[in-house]
Parts: C-alpha cells; structure tokens; sequence
C-alpha cells in the first residue's frame, strides 16, 4: 500500500445505509492505518467505542438571532476547512451531494483548492431531491466540482445521469457489509421468543416511509400466513408505523406480527428470520437485504431500482414487479415450503455476500480511487464504472 492517507468522511450520523455504511468504511480503512477524523454534528450510531486512527469533530450550529434557520450547511463547510487545516487532511470523502458535496466545494475554495473531494452518491440526494427545481443545479454542481463522484448502483448512475444530465464520470463502488459482523449466527433462544417450533419467520426491516411499502409487507405476510404458520418481525419505526399498526389489528393479525422498534443489534435480529421480505417502490441499493444474505437469509421483494443488483433473481431470492404482492408471496411460500431449495438459496447468499459484497475488495476500490484523486500511485485502476 503507498502511505496512509489522512480523511476526513461527512454523513449523515443517525440511523441510514449510507451513515452506517460510511461509519464501516471509516474503521476498516482506519485498521488498515489510516487516520479517519468524521466531521458530523453528531457521533456516528455505528461507529462505537475509542478505535485507534479515528478522530470525531462536532459541528456547532451557530444561533446569531438574525438567522431564522440554523446555517447547519454553513457551519459544517466551516468546520470541514478548519480540520482539513489543522489535520492536514489529503482529501474530504463526504456521502450524500446536498449538503455534504456542496459543503466540501465551500471547504475546498475556502483552502485555496488545496484539499481534494470525493463524493458518494446513496440514492435520495438523486432519485428525491433532484426532482426539486430549486435543488437540482445545486446538486449538478456538487457532482461536477467533486474530484471523484461514486454511486452504489449502476441503476442509481443511470437515474443520476438521466436526471441531471450528467457526464461526469461516476464509478460503481457497491456497499458491503463486514463479515466479521454479518454472519449466520446461532440464535435458538431468541427465536424462541417470537415463534414457536415449526413457525416460520418473516422479516421486515426499514424507516417506514411510505417508499418502503410497509403496507405490501403486511399484505405478503397475511397470504403467506394462510398457507404457513408464520411469525412477521417489523424491525424500526417511522412516518408510516402508525398505519401499519391499524393494518396489522384490521386483518387479525396483532398475535401474529411483533414491533421490534428501532434496533442497533441488526445482524442478531436478522438471523433469527427465515426470509427478509422488501417490496420498496425505490431502491438505490438496499443495505438491510445485502446484511440478511450475509447472515444466510433470502429475500423476496420487489425489482425496484439497484435491488437486482443485489438479489440474484432464482438464486439468492426472488424478485417481482412493485406492487405485486402475490406475485411476492407466492415466492415466499415456494421458497419456506422447499427445504432443499431454501438450503441451495442460503449457501448462495452467503457465497455471493462473501465474494461480490466483500469488505476487504469495497475497501481497497474506495482506496484506489483515493489514491488516484491524489496522483498517488497505488497498484491496480478500479475495477468496474458506470
């Protein structure tokens, strides 16, 4: 490796697949030597207790009565040229164009440009704020004065370019999860809990916005059930829960689905399922079915966005048109109903978690792709772009 680089990484530090998958990023280029300092409001949920190489720096809103609006932005891109400054950071690698990008072009000028960027693009900065007028040319510059821009998915770079009318290059760099942490894992006794012998477990986890078709999970649940006594585990709370729950007590199914609420712990609940179900009507990537195939379990859901990216379609899961939740039960019911096809799905999903999905190759793309940005040289080209 050519010598370790100091960064300094932005996102967004509450609950999220690009916090946590920034947060993971973070330790693992920080093991392997180098010094990670987060510029955030907030200490990131993932990143844990004191990690040799990695520094966190709070950014302070400033109140002055005149503002109506905490200036957050102003703040942040002040704060990312103060520790660039002091900490000699070699690049900023924020997640997120708005606000993040555009913070780190405000830090890079107020340096004199002597600090480069890199940017990863995760999916609502794209696929929802770009279709706000007042947002898009904003974006299209964070992109365009970013050294190096990234995306999690060729469907997302596809929007991105759609969209936006984009032709600055954007590398596929995919999210992965970290084996050491992501694994089958033996659980008996928690099952237990929710299900008794014989019961299969349904899955769901998310933010419950509507995005997310919480109500289609109840609806794939409710289909399943009448043929396989089932348990549904709903892991996280959002807009939507409230809905959900009167959905859940309307259909007869309150004895039959458990609220788990928010969970830090998310690869012990995953193991305990049978199947991870994900209708989403959008999909940049979908981090929760990329951590359940890494703990063995299949998904079913929908062929929204980079989700075909992600889930072999016949081979690790099964995928249908959005909406279509008989078409998404029907699979779940083949796959719980088979066990000599479950069993070749499983091994499947942790193979292709172990290999395409693999920490340690995501981890040395982002570093080539530093190193580059940097002029520094670092062995082999990346891989694989948009």
């Amino acid at each position: 490796m050519a010598r370790p680089l100091r960064i300094g990484i932005t996102c967004y530090p509450t609950l999220g697949g690009s916090g946590v998958v920034a947060t993971e990023l973070g330790k693992l280029l920080a093991e392997k030597g180098h010094e990670i300092h987060f510029i955030t409001h907030s200490v990131p949920f993932r990143l844990g207790k004191f990690q040799r190489n990695i520094y966190y720096h709070e950014v302070e809103v400033n109140n002055y009565y005149v503002f109506r609006y905490p200036p957050y932005d102003l703040s942040l891109a002040s704060k990312m040229a103060q520790v660039a400054r002091m900490q000699k950071l070699d690049l900023l690698h924020v997640h997120y164009a708005v606000p993040h990008a555009i913070c780190a072009y405000l830090a890079k000028q107020m340096l004199g440009g002597a600090i480069k960027t890199v940017t990863t693009l995760h999916g609502t900065d794209i696929t929802v704020l770009a279709q706000d007028a007042s947002l898009r040319d904003l974006i299209r510059l964070a992109i365009h004065q970013s050294d190096a821009v990234t995306a999690v998915s060729r469907d997302l770079i596809r929007e991105t370019r759609e969209r936006l009318d984009i032709e600055t290059p954007i590398e596929l760099t995919y999210n992965f999860v970290d084996r050491r942490v992501y694994y089958p894992r033996e659980c008996a006794a928690l099952r237990a809990e929710y299900a008794s012998p014989g019961e299969k477990v349904l899955m769901h986890i998310s933010n419950f916005r509507p995005v997310k078709r919480v109500g289609d999970v109840i609806d794939i649940f409710a289909r399943v059930n009448a043929k396989i006594p089932s348990r549904l585990l709903l892991v996280g709370e959002g807009p939507e829960l409230s809905k959900v729950q009167w959905q859940v007590e309307s259909t007869g199914l309150s004895d039959r689905v458990t609220f788990l609420g928010k969970q830090d712990d998310v690869a012990q609940v995953i193991s305990v399922a049978d199947l991870l179900l994900l209708p989403s009507e959008k999909e940049s990537f979908g981090l929760v079915a990329l951590e359940a195939m890494a703990c063995g379990v299949p998904t079913v859901g929908s062929s929204a966005g980079g989700i075909p990216e992600l889930v072999a379609h016949g081979t690790t899961g099964f995928l249908a048109p959005v909406g279509d939740t008989e078409a998404m039960a029907g699979y779940a019911i083949r796959l719980l109903e088979d066990g000599e096809l479950y069993a070749r799905f499983r091994a499947a999903c942790l193979e292709r978690a172990r290999t395409v999905f693999d920490s340690d190759r995501i981890t040395a793309e982002y570093e080539r792709i530093y190193y580059r940005v940097l002029g520094i040289e670092a062995g082999a080209p990346v891989a694989e772009r948009g």
